[in-house]
């Protein structure tokens, strides 16, 4: 396991150059001038070196090596000595000098734990609901329980969150008055009370994305748990007089996990790129709205820095997706 995991490691290092030089390539060739959103009131050579810094006209060979450079060396870089590493619009606040850059990642910093409150959240109470529902519908199959939540999670699983995201906030922040309508990313958990806070402005975001997210991943969970239960394996510990629920909590869930835990590995970067139909409608500032912003205000570095980010996530959980095969299942060996 060791041996595969380092040479996976090595591999994914000429890959992820490959995705970074198609990023760099398609935003660099993409019409447009990246200068056009910025205030008229920059003075002219001001917005020429503005220009020459994010590497406007200069060849790609000359440009991509210092984007790079600057994406993997974290240091506070000025704007004057960036080529794509610094973003230039970041909500209201709009520049007019170009000493006063800030780099990107210290943005995505700022944005990354209101995303996480969010969609992680999100995402492990969809996990903790829907694989209990998928075992259960799978293993009472054509049961009341089991058309209950297929009509469930085809209902969640065909409703947009623009739609659903609207309908929660009508019910229970209009009519009801239980939840706050917009998400306050000013406030800080301090304490007990602070906390109680967070969760309340919490639970419609994560209501709205943890009700897609459980329709797929409890489908997926019912799906393998039926394909293995009339496997061979299963039959023979039940002659062998194993409990049922051993029989099922033990030899069919490891073995069902394994597609399963494809689907949660390749899902999870989704979790750092943020939700962003949900983050526009509950206002939620996290990474999904800085990504449309960006797109918005044509700030190529912001959009050139995220799309890599997600990039790597994907590559780096389907590599921890290969090790827990291994894990879930003995007769997987890779070395």
């Amino acid at each position: 396991m060791l041996t595969f995991t380092i040479r996976r490691l090595i591999l994914s290092v000429p890959t992820l150059l490959f995705i970074s030089l198609v990023i760099f390539l398609l935003l660099k060739l993409a019409p447009g001038d990246p200068m056009a959103s910025q205030p008229l009131t920059i003075p002219p050579e001001v917005r020429e070196r503005m220009r020459e810094a994010l590497g406007v006209g200069a060849p790609w060979y000359v440009a991509f090596p210092k984007w790079l450079y600057q994406f993997f060396v974290v240091e506070p870089l000025y704007f004057a000595d960036l080529v794509f590493g610094t973003s230039w619009s970041e909500g209201q606040q709009r520049v007019i000098s170009w000493q006063t850059r800030s780099p990107v990642m210290d943005i995505v910093v700022q944005r990354l734990p209101q995303t996480l409150w969010v969609v992680g959240t999100a995402y492990v109470v969809a996990i903790l609901i829907a694989l209990p529902i998928g075992i259960y519908s799978a293993y009472r199959q054509y049961s009341w329980f089991d058309n209950a939540g297929t009509f469930i999670t085809m209902v969640g699983f065909s409703v947009p969150p623009f739609f659903s995201g609207v309908l929660v906030i009508v019910i229970f922040s209009v009519w009801l008055g239980w939840f706050p309508s917009i998400y306050d990313t000013t406030h800080t958990v301090t304490d007990w009370e602070s906390f109680k806070v967070q969760l309340r402005q919490m639970v419609m975001p994560v209501m709205v994305l943890a009700l897609q997210i459980t329709s797929q991943l409890s489908r997926f969970m019912r799906a393998s748990m039926l394909d293995n239960l009339n496997q061979d394996y299963v039959r023979t510990a039940r002659a062998k007089g194993l409990s049922e629920k051993v029989v099922v909590l033990v030899h069919v869930l490891r073995n069902s996990l394994i597609p399963v835990v494809t689907v949660i590995a390749i899902g999870i970067p989704a979790i750092f790129g943020g939700a962003i139909i949900t983050e526009q409608v509950f206002k939620v500032n996290g990474i999904g709205q800085l990504l449309i912003t960006a797109i918005q205000g044509n700030d190529l570095p912001m959009v050139q820095t995220l799309t890599f980010i997600f990039a790597i996530l994907i590559v780096l959980f389907n590599l921890i997706a290969d090790i827990l095969y291994g894990v879930l299942d003995p007769r997987i060996r890779y070395d």
